[in-house]
């Protein structure tokens, strides 16, 4: 299998925040990836911009620095490196102020595509995108992409949509949700409409519960001040984990479409129930490991924001109504493991009642760290003395299945600034569709505030709190293990 990279058309693409860890981190090293694949061509242009008064051969050297740091050895090139240096220019800029504006408009050239990725804090979205347009920066087919915070509530995010709406229309504001990127996401799409295998058994019922798990292993040392602020519900289950319950639970679209797509998201978001207090559990880890718990990490010894949270949602439409949703998320957990799990019911009648071993058949696509899928089912356990059933799964990681040429995936940053070039927004959040969330999120947050609810400790390197597992055990059912 030869796998085609096809070059998007030629364009100039701005990132403010160009020294930034997020640009030094993912968004560059990535566009060099992309350079490398030959899908930027070589007449595209990259320009950062930020605050400090760096040269061009200052930016070119951070770069470079980057792509030695984050680029595996056997992918980076020096004849390709230094080409690709060459396409990148740098111009000191003052966000809020007048500094940089005409330095910046002088670089555009016409009839290419225009980008701005706005690598910044929110606070600064509205000043630069309405300077972007006061200097005449950015045409009628500029696009710009907007990173999460995308708001931290209703209101705010509200807000942050008729600021942008003020200098920009909705088909040219493009917000990312990275885990939209990830191929195992995309994919999860051409599973269920693109074989007859699956979709006709994907609605209640047939499906016993959906879990959504993203486990991570750090803590918030060093990032305290932001997830104070934010929590495991603002910062993962607003964005991420909602994204992958409406890619999991929205109706098929009349196409392939921005718009189509996201009309079937929005409809998800809508048919969500409140969620009752006592389906919601909520944690922060505590000390262990020779490490600090959350409490010495945030600064605040009294606080009461959430490390790790579980819920369980239902949908209340026609194709889900009955099987629900769980979701969990948290920091310092036992492994870094993020997974989609679509559990089947039981077969209507069993022929094997009276044989061992048989387990429901499972769904799982695997975010990270190992990309795939695969589908456990029940066979025949090898060998004499009876009927004896055991579970085997049908794998297909994109590692073994691919070979060589999985390299070449482009990561999920990779992905969604090209199709930002592209002009193509189905990856990308739609504003009703982040207000909707918000919509749905603020009841749940305002109150166990307005209880003044403390988060349940756990240790560090377990699968979270206790409670978690109550959570399933009173449904008769149990949280799959995090590994």
């Amino acid at each position: 299998m030869v796998s085609r990279v096809i070059p998007v058309d030629v364009f100039d693409l701005v990132i403010f925040g160009g020294t930034g860890d997020l640009a030094r981190r993912k968004i560059l090293p990535g566009l060099y990836r992309r350079f490398l694949s030959g899908q930027m061509t070589s007449d595209s242009r990259i320009i950062g911009a930020a605050r400090g008064e760096l040269t061009d051969a200052d930016f070119r050297k951070m770069v470079s620095d980057s792509i030695d740091e984050f680029v595996p050895k056997g992918r980076r090139d020096p004849a390709i490196i230094e080409a690709f240096l060459s396409r990148l220019h740098y111009v000191a800029i003052d966000a809020k102020g007048e500094g940089g504006w005409d330095n910046l408009k002088s670089l555009m050239r016409p009839n290419v595509v225009r980008a701005f990725y706005f690598s910044v804090a929110p606070s600064l979205f509205g000043d630069i995108a309405a300077r972007l347009n006061t200097h005449g920066v950015a045409d009628a087919q500029s696009r710009i992409v907007v990173e999460k915070p995308f708001g931290r509530d209703l209101a705010s995010a509200r807000a942050l949509n008729a600021i942008l709406a003020e200098q920009f229309a909705e088909s040219q504001i493009y917000r990312i949700d990275h885990y939209l990127g990830k191929e195992t996401v995309q994919n999860l799409m051409a599973v269920r409409f693109a074989n007859i295998l699956f979709e006709p058994l994907w609605k209640s019922e047939y499906i016993d519960h959906v879990q959504i798990t993203v486990a991570e292993t750090v803590s918030v040392e060093g990032r305290g001040a932001y997830y104070d602020k934010s929590g495991a519900m603002r910062d993962m289950v607003q964005n991420h984990m909602m994204q992958l319950l409406c890619l999991i639970a929205m109706e098929p679209p009349y196409h392939f479409d921005p718009d189509a797509v996201r009309d079937e998201k929005l409809k998800v978001i809508r048919a969500l129930d409140p969620v009752r207090s006592e389906d919601i559990v909520r944690g922060q880890y505590l000390a262990g490991g020779g490490q600090g718990g959350y409490v010495a990490h945030s600064e605040n010894v009294t606080s009461k924001t959430e490390s790790y949270i579980a819920l369980k949602v239902n949908v209340s439409n026609w194709r889900w109504k009955g099987t629900p949703f769980y979701l969990r998320t948290g920091k310092r957990l036992r492994a870094r493991t993020s997974e989609i799990a679509i559990t089947f019911k039981e077969p209507p009648h069993s022929i094997f009642d009276d044989a061992e071993g048989w387990r429901e058949n499972v769904l799982v696509i695997r975010l990270q760290p190992d990309e795939g899928m695969n589908l456990m089912v029940m066979i025949k356990e090898p060998g004499p003395g009876g009927m004896r059933l055991m579970q085997v799964p049908l794998d297909m990681s994109f590692a073994e299945a691919l070979g060589d040429e999985a390299e070449d995936i482009p990561d999920a940053y990779e992905r969604l600034i090209m199709d930002v070039i592209r002009g193509n927004q189905t990856l990308f959040m739609r504003g009703d569709e982040v207000e909707a969330a918000w919509a749905w999120t603020d009841p749940i947050i305002n109150a166990w505030e307005a209880k003044g609810d403390k988060p349940q400790g756990y240790d560090p390197g377990t699968s979270g709190p206790e409670d978690a597992l109550m959570l399933m055990h009173r449904d008769a059912r149990r949280w799959r293990e995090i590994r």
